[in-house]
């Protein structure tokens, strides 16, 4: 039985994979035919000023696959603007392997996506058919068979059977179709051999500021929290203290009162100094793991929350800190900010990956120069090597997604 659902689940994620590719086949297409005839006009010397726009239309495109890969499995750099110069432009090893992208997946994209697409919907139809096969005259015959006459229910149910195989064929050839739609971007939009080195070292070293201004952040933060709450209480409980020993000597009544006072401001010194605690690394996470942290989150949350987590291995401790930073924030920002009478959070492993998603049904326009705490979040994400993205448009909904390496 479980391999049944782990053939379904994988089947659907490949079904999921084909519909993407074909959206980025289409726009692949539309490149190409464009590029062509900028290339045709540039016989006659009309296309060499559309030449640029184009190239860039095509990196626009190209950058959609890398995004849309690196979802799906390792995650493929993204090179700088198309370089400029139209003769610096061509010489590029991007461009060219881009170029080549867009004619391969233009062709490879298309087939394998309406592949996926027509196996279940014919599965669904011929399986479906005995029960709407009165509606079809017989000498129309089955669904997509035209010669094959339908006479009665025995001709319907065969075709019923025939929709089980197109079921069988669905479940059985979508992942590899998705393979291969994938297999001209991971061939031709990774790095040229001896580039990957360079944009990883650059990548590692945006990261590594990142991972300072969060750490540096984090303890203004931390500071911030003890000098304005902790070290008060504190002052108060030693001033408090002081007037309850002179107050011992001249009125023992009013000393047993300000000791009173001072053990609230003791107390309340140490729930400061435990928020403080728990912001450094939830204790909540050691003792009920990333998903019951995460449900005393979404049950304490002002706005209905739905959660959905799908982790069966834990994480790193510091990658459950981070989901669970982010968790906590977007969840804050969706009260504060957003208006919404709901929200939904999934977290799930995928491919040596955590994945990390907050929508909410708000009004939308969120915007990190707005100093609304997304900020923090793309900094404490980047500096863990992740990926955060933010679609956030005019009157909703607002999504968050982010990506955490946590290992195979």
């Amino acid at each position: 039985m479980a391999n049944v659902r782990g053939w379904v689940r994988s089947s659907v994620d490949a079904l999921e994979r084909l519909v993407g590719g074909l959206g980025t086949a289409l726009l692949a297409l539309a490149a190409l035919i464009w590029a062509a005839t900028v290339a045709v006009a540039c016989l006659g010397g009309v296309g060499l000023l559309l030449a640029p726009g184009a190239l860039r239309a095509v990196r626009s495109v190209a950058d959609r696959e890398r995004a849309r890969l690196s979802r799906q499995g390792d995650p493929i750099p993204t090179p700088g603007p198309v370089p400029a110069g139209l003769r610096t432009a061509v010489r590029d090893p991007f461009v060219r392997r881009e170029l080549g992208w867009i004619a391969l997946h233009s062709i490879i994209g298309m087939l394998t996506g309406l592949a996926g697409l027509l196996l279940p919907l014919y599965a669904v139809q011929d399986i479906t058919f005995p029960l709407w096969y009165r509606l079809v005259p017989p000498e129309a015959g089955a669904p997509g068979i035209g010669w094959w006459r339908i006479d009665g229910l025995s001709e319907a149910l065969t075709v019923g059977l025939l929709g089980v195989g197109w079921l069988a064929a669905a479940v059985g050839f979508s992942p590899g179709l998705a393979r291969l739609q994938a297999w001209p971007g991971r061939w031709l939009l990774s790095p040229p051999p001896g580039v990957d080195l360079s944009l990883r070292v650059a990548e590692l070293t945006a990261t590594r500021a990142a991972a300072l201004d969060a750490h540096a952040v984090e303890l203004r933060r931390i500071e911030r929290s003890l000098h304005d709450g902790t070290q008060n209480r504190l002052v108060a409980v030693n001033v408090l203290l002081g007037a309850a020993r002179r107050a011992v000597r001249r009125n023992p009544d009013r000393a047993d009162e300000i000791l009173g006072q001072a053990q609230d401001a003791a107390e309340q010194a140490l729930s400061e100094l435990r928020t403080v605690v728990r912001g450094i690394l939830p204790p909540v996470l050691d003792d009920r793991g990333l998903a019951g942290a995460l449900a005393g989150l979404a049950g304490s949350c002002v706005v209905p929350c739905r959660l959905q987590v799908e982790v069966a291995v834990r994480c790193a401790a510091s990658v459950e800190a981070t989901a669970y930073f982010v968790v906590a924030e977007a969840l804050t920002n969706v009260v504060r900010h957003s208006g919404a009478s709901h929200v939904d959070v999934a977290v799930r492993r995928e491919h040596g990956r955590l994945l990390v998603s907050v929508e909410d049904d708000g009004h939308g326009d969120a915007d990190e120069a707005r100093g609304s705490g997304l900020t923090g979040i793309r900094r404490r994400v980047e500096a863990y090597d992740g990926r955060m993205t933010l679609t956030s448009p005019p009157g909703g909904p607002t999504r968050m997604d982010v990506e955490l390496p946590c290992g195979s």
